[in-house]
């Protein structure tokens, strides 16, 4: 069987794969959602969910410091990646010796389709289309629900220095689903580094403070009110905007309440 990733790499699998290693949480989440417990052989240690799952999965290291001996030492016959999320020069590394399959996800349309690609490698293809169709319908749902249309914001994924996640990424296509204005979507930078002047200048409504990669806390709100002090600033919940698995059947509900919640 010959499929090719959404990076335009091929690979060629005799028969289904038996000994799955995920290298990216959120698609971690999918094969265990895809009830693929068994092919699972090794995670990363940032694969949080399913929690009692993947507490028994074998860790591989990090998203971006995987250990390549353990890795052999599994020996798996499919290893799913990530463009973003892991180092190039490992994931060309591990391409020498097993075939990898690696995501490239920064639209809906695309998660939607890594689900699909998944379900069809490991012959879960009624699985992944079910999830997807839920998917759909759970995105159709609130896509109506957008009246704080036009209302801006600044989307913080990192603390010194301050980090915003700007265009071309994943958040950002939540962000304009929630239908609001990204205010650093037109830099350079998919994560640009801002500071006081740049939020004074822009002046968002509102700042999200995520959960993750940097774990924003109750007390870091009034550090960033003293930045920005006439936006309202909300902790969020980062896998609702980051993930690209099967967590988005759990987003819209989410982003429904947030935004219900907003001034």
């Amino acid at each position: 069987m010959q499929f090719t990733d959404q990076i335009g790499h091929t690979i060629n699998l005799p028969s289904s794969p038996k000994r799955i290693i995920s290298l990216v949480p959120s698609q971690t989440e999918l094969l265990f959602d895809l009830n693929l417990e068994k092919r699972i052989v090794g995670i990363t240690k940032f694969c949080v969910h399913p929690k009692i799952q993947v507490k028994n999965t074998f860790k591989i290291g990090g998203t971006k410091r995987v250990n390549i001996r353990k890795i052999i030492d599994l020996q798996p016959d499919l290893i799913i990646a990530n463009k973003e999320e892991n180092e190039k020069n490992q994931v060309e590394q591990l391409k020498t010796l097993f075939p990898v399959w690696t995501s490239d996800i920064v639209e809906i349309e695309s998660a939607l389709e890594m689900i699909i690609s998944i379900g069809e490698i490991t012959e879960t293809k009624e699985a992944s289309k079910n999830l997807v169709c839920k998917i759909n319908n759970a995105l159709e749902d609130i896509e109506n629900f957008m009246g704080l249309s036009k209302k801006s914001i600044a989307y913080f994924i990192w603390r010194n220095p301050y980090m915003t996640a700007g265009e071309n990424t994943f958040i950002n296509t939540m962000i304009k689903f929630c239908g609001l204005v990204n205010v650093f979507d037109s830099s350079l930078d998919r994560y640009p580094i801002v500071n006081q002047s740049d939020l004074r200048r822009e002046k968002p409504d509102y700042i999200f403070l995520s959960s993750e990669p940097f774990p924003f806390k109750q007390k870091h709100i009034k550090e960033i009110k003293d930045l920005c002090p006439n936006s309202q600033i909300l902790l969020v919940d980062g896998e609702m905007f980051s993930w690209y698995g099967s967590r988005l059947l759990l987003a819209p509900k989410y982003i429904k309440e947030l935004l219900s919640s907003l001034q």
